[in-house]
């Protein structure tokens, strides 16, 4: 058997995935609620900017060949992370414990690095001890203010663009410039008793998708029913 993913991109679909059929009292939805997916941001978006970014998504329900999902974490590639590692400056880290107003509990992880003043006649841009505790401080502050205000669907959508990067970029101006600042990693620590309305509410109406024909691919055989033999 062969179902769908259906998640809350503009796509909707972004693959298929395998499960043994029912068999006595083994349901096959039930072998696929829970199983967890990790696929690029890039194939979600429709946008290659976001390669770098993966994204975990969980099935909650089963509604037909369709799996619903729900955002179940985030992280970097590594290319993405050593990409930004480079000589002459301070690595900053900082991370912290939240949770939404729909009672999910997550860890975010920060990374930034420090950059040149303007005008900076000086090679090297490395902050004090007491300055990174300050950047460390803030990054707290903004990731616990722009997370508890809100349910995960909306701080999802804020991992996308950045918004909490640059955000944190701004408030520590004042202290140290700081540049390629990223919400890196996300990791789901508790989530709330399912609920299929809100479920719903993450996908919208997707009843576009429901009856539509699936493509057979060219290398998976038809099914044939067995001969009936007279007796």
């Amino acid at each position: 058997m062969i179902s769908r993913l259906l998640h809350f991109s503009p796509s909707k679909m972004s693959a298929k995935t395998l499960v043994t059929r029912t068999q006595g009292t083994k349901i096959a939805s039930e072998g696929l609620k829970h199983r967890v997916f990790e696929v690029s941001l890039a194939d979600l978006q429709g946008d290659e900017d976001h390669a770098y970014r993966k994204i975990r998504l969980r099935a909650e329900d089963v509604q037909g060949r369709n799996v619903l999902t729900n955002f179940w974490g985030m992280n970097f590639t590594t290319d993405k992370l050593r990409s930004l590692v480079r000589k002459w400056q301070t690595l900053i880290e900082a991370h912290v414990d939240v949770k939404t107003t729909d009672n999910y509990t997550l860890r975010m992880f920060c990374i930034g690095f420090t950059k040149r003043r303007p005008n900076q006649v000086k090679r090297t841009t490395y902050a004090q001890s007491s300055q990174i505790r300050q950047i460390r401080r803030k990054m707290r502050e903004i990731m616990t203010a722009q997370s508890t205000s809100c349910d995960l669907k909306e701080l999802v959508r804020k991992f996308i663009p950045e918004s909490i990067g640059k955000e944190i970029e701004k408030a520590t101006s004042s202290i140290y410039p700081l540049q390629n600042v990223f919400i890196r990693k996300v990791k789901i620590l508790k989530a709330p008793k399912f609920d299929l309305g809100k479920l719903m509410e993450v996908h919208g109406d997707y009843s576009e998708d429901v009856g539509v024909k699936l493509e057979r691919p060219a290398d998976e055989p038809m099914a044939e029913a067995p001969a009936e033999t007279a007796a």
